[in-house]
């Protein structure tokens, strides 16, 4: 994307629409004009805190605090690295420290947990002495999104300014359009989150439209945000569409809605169709990464209907699947949005689809590789593999069927089991462990943890369960089960599949 091309979203959303409502709270509301000045004293307070380029971590959550501070970071020209407020002391300063955060926003109770050793944190009212704003680049990194490694250690995808706004214009390539100005968006998903920051709050800036604020996730009461507010386009995982179908006013609350967006996991065909016999209405099935910032594929190019897929790549999106051996099994996108409209159905297989290989793609959405050298990014050619196996059924369309890795997808956040074995094996009680993915009604999957003792008498499931909490994020918090023992390979490297069958 050419510099000619970079816009400030929210100055333009300020100049076109400035008394058009931009972000509803349940106790306020802001207009573009009013967020667009509270994003300038940010910024002008953010060059005075951190230099070109450097790191600002933001600790909050779905909260205007966190959008005029997001916004900020980017108009100053610095990096955002927006964590989880739910992170232990442990997480956050792991990070922190590893992005070489100049400066830490954060929320009260989110200071609380900084260590002394952390840089300097401030409350997210960024007033005082503002200085002189730079000119940025399109090529300029913009967000630092951490997502866990294979090594259980978050990494930090780098994105940059240009990625983020080439998914909004692979997005607006589709007819009938997801989202438009006029639409009222549910701005649930954590803005930590790529899906929650680009495809929510990024998507509702792109279009000047306007965001319906939630911090935390309750599906009766969103249900009557959504009423109150007449919300047109939901954003949302499995768990809030499951959630939803089960509450008794769900048709009537969502009335308003033309467009209920599905994404970061996949979601039970019975679940889908519950929701639909639920309220009328078909959920739009996205599928991405964070390293993608986030989308990828959408039924919306494809068969909205068809239960179990994930649908076709967006316009300007190249996508493959590749077998293990590196034989192209399948492709489709041509790279340019214009030409990838008017050719969807050249890669359409034959009847009998194909056999499943990894997802590899290419687009101007993806990112530069892993904070802070680039490492284990796109290839030469443009290309990355996602980890993601797929095949192409007999019309074109895609479906998920498992990851290469090990990687564990609850509500779309990713926990890698080596994290949470690294701190089960530190307990002096435990002599081994081992953490699959389970199937979960709420959250698509579950950390489950097999445990060694390695005391007479063991620890109680509780006990460990407790020692986690202090360790790890919630969402990352596995169930436990004692075992006596577990099965090896040749090598000494315990056999999870075994262990699952």
């Amino acid at each position: 994307m050419p510099d000619s091309c970079l816009v400030d979203e929210i100055a333009a959303a300020a100049k076109s629409r400035p008394d058009h409502p931009a972000l509803i709270t349940p106790a306020s509301t802001l207009t573009w004009a009013e967020l667009d000045a509270r994003v300038e004293a940010a910024a002008g307070r953010l060059v005075m805190l951190a230099r070109p380029r450097e790191r600002v971590a933001i600790v909050l959550g779905n909260s205007i605090d966190f959008v005029v501070t997001y916004y900020g970071v980017l108009r100053a020209g610095r990096v955002a690295v927006p964590l989880n407020p739910g992170y232990t002391a442990d997480e956050l300063d792991y990070v922190i420290t590893d992005c070489q955060a100049a400066v830490v926003v954060a929320e009260a109770e989110a200071r609380t947990k900084l260590r002394s050793a952390t840089p300097p944190c401030v409350p997210p009212d960024l007033a005082g002495a503002t200085g002189e704003l730079p000119e940025v680049s399109a090529a300029d990194l913009a967000v630092l999104l951490y997502t866990s490694g294979t090594s259980g250690r978050p990494k930090g995808a780098m994105l940059t300014r240009a990625a983020l706004a080439a998914n909004h214009g692979q997005l607006d390539a589709i007819e009938p359009p997801v989202v438009g100005p006029d639409d009222v968006v549910l701005l649930a998903m954590p803005f930590f989150h790529a899906y929650g920051l680009n495809t929510g709050l990024g998507t509702v800036a792109h279009h000047a439209a306007t965001g319906v604020l939630i911090d935390r996730f309750d599906p009766a009461a969103s249900l009557s945000v959504i009423a109150e507010h007449a919300v047109t386009v939901t954003v949302g995982v499995p768990g809030m569409y499951m959630e939803w179908s089960r509450q008794p006013s769900v048709k009537r609350a969502l009335s308003s809605v033309r467009t209920a967006v599905c994404g970061a996991a996949p979601i039970a065909p019975a679940e889908a169709a519950r929701f639909s016999a639920s309220t009328g209405k078909t959920l739009i099935i996205g599928y991405g990464l964070t390293e993608t910032a986030p989308v990828l594929t959408t039924t919306a190019v494809s068969d909205r209907d068809k239960a179990g897929s994930i649908g076709r790549p967006l316009p300007g999106v190249s996508l493959r699947l590749r077998s293990a051996d590196g034989e192209v099994l399948w492709e489709d996108g041509t790279g340019s949005p214009d030409e990838d409209l008017a050719e969807l159905d050249l890669a359409v297989p034959d009847s009998a689809g194909t056999d499943p290989g990894e997802i590899v793609v290419r687009g101007a959405n993806l990112f530069s590789g892993y904070w802070p050298d680039g490492r284990d990014g796109p290839d030469a050619d443009g290309w990355w593999g996602t980890g993601d196996v797929a095949y192409a059924d007999g019309d074109g369309d895609l479906h998920l069927v498992d990851r290469i890795g090990e990687l564990i997808l609850v509500n779309g956040f990713n926990v890698y089991p080596a994290e949470i074995e690294r701190v089960l094996d530190a307990h002096p009680a435990v002599a081994e462990s081992a953490v699959v993915g389970v199937p979960d009604a709420d959250t698509g999957q579950r950390p489950h943890a097999y445990v060694v003792a390695a005391l007479d008498p063991a620890p109680t499931p509780a006990e460990l369960q407790v020692y986690c909490a202090g360790q790890l994020a919630r969402f990352k918090l596995p169930s436990i089960e004692l075992v006596r023992d577990l099965p090896h390979s040749a090598i000494g490297k315990v056999r999870k599949r075994e262990i699952a069958s």
